[in-house]
């Protein structure tokens, strides 16, 4: 195989689960009329893409997404990446895969790395020490190659869906009593869910610097971060490299870059969103890439040739009504251009 182009999507499936199946406190789950909605917006969706790799988040059941390729027409096309555990119990990351690109098995990564701690006694004697104690994801992290190229490495994938901002429930927690702990509620709770976003964030990061450091390893980070494209989270995912323009060229070994700002670069207005919450519109779904397919790296083997959201739904509250999701999808396109046959 020898791809010419590359496109890589990323997708919050809201929820999707067999009928009448739990939903977190929602004992009952989809109905079977809502199920059927939501199957077949979502294969329309995937038929509007036309990605060769997409990422998925929010799936709870590895029958439901074969559903959807079932009703789009697409098991002939792709492999559905999806843990044969995954049966309605909890939320997995998953993904289809054009067939003929996959090149490894995929494994789901729950625990954190070996060695990974964030502990500090200070930076300064005024600095109280600090000591975070998170082994895992909230979701785990799904990791695959693919080889969209014979004459080309692997690329690695991975897709990702970090913690919310929703702030973490404590009432339930031994400490919490009503007096003092119930005005301070959603001010430790939202403390919490951003402490264990940004744990996953960095246990991600140390994952892709052994992976990357010192070599020309392509890799594609792609998800629900739920966090923006300045945040912190982000920050921490990429490396914060500098973006070159004109003919400069250069790259950062472990660097990531996103689609958003290389888009960005392109456009003279900026619409970029993928979530809604509260009339705030924000953009929490990203698609992250190394210096191999940054336009003016050394190392580049792949031009990004632009980015579209689909987020027009959003503009729709009712969810099950329409069968649709409650985030934008993403798609980037790469051009396959190596750096020297621009030189030469």
């Amino acid at each position: 195989m020898k791809l010419k182009t590359l496109d890589i999507a990323t997708f919050n499936l809201y929820n999707l689960n067999e009928p009448g199946l739990p939903l977190y406190t929602d004992r009952d789950g989809w109905t079977a009329e809502e199920y059927a909605r939501k199957i077949k917006w979502t294969s329309e969706q995937l038929a509007w893409l036309k990605a060769d790799v997409i990422g998925f988040q929010e799936l709870w059941h590895r029958v439901s997404l074969m559903a959807v390729a079932e009703a789009g027409g697409l098991v002939d096309e792709y492999d559905v990446v999806a843990p044969d555990g995954a049966i309605g119990q909890g939320i997995v990351c998953a993904a289809m895969v054009r067939k003929g690109l996959l090149s490894s098995q995929p494994e789901w990564i729950a625990d954190f790395p070996a060695g990974f701690r964030l502990a500090s006694r200070g930076d300064d004697p005024q600095t109280p020490e600090i000591a975070v104690n998170i082994k895992g994801f909230s979701r785990p992290v799904l990791h695959f190659t693919i080889r969209p190229r014979e004459d080309e490495p692997d690329m690695h994938m991975f897709v990702c869906h970090f913690k919310s901002k929703q702030p973490t429930r404590i009432h339930t927690e031994p400490w919490y009593t009503k007096d003092p702990y119930s005005r301070h509620a959603k001010a430790l709770g939202s403390a919490l869910s951003t402490i264990r976003r940004t744990a996953e964030a960095a246990a991600l990061r140390f994952m892709l610097n052994d992976l990357m450091k010192g070599n020309d390893t392509a890799v594609v980070v792609m998800g629900d971060i739920n966090d923006g494209q300045m945040s912190n989270t982000a920050n921490i995912l990429t490396d914060q490299p500098a973006y070159l323009v004109g003919d400069s060229v250069g790259g950062g070994d472990v660097a990531l870059y996103t689609a958003q700002t290389l888009q960005e670069y392109r456009d003279s207005r900026d619409v970029y969103y993928t979530h809604v919450h509260q009339d705030f519109r924000e953009s929490l779904d990203h698609i992250l890439v190394s210096e191999q397919l940054y336009d003016n790296s050394k190392r580049r083997r792949w031009l990004f040739d632009g980015l579209i959201v689909n987020n027009d739904h959003l503009n729709f509250e009712d969810h099950k009504a329409t069968g649709s999701n409650d985030h934008g999808i993403i798609r980037a396109t790469f051009k396959y251009r190596p750096i020297k046959a621009d030189i030469e």
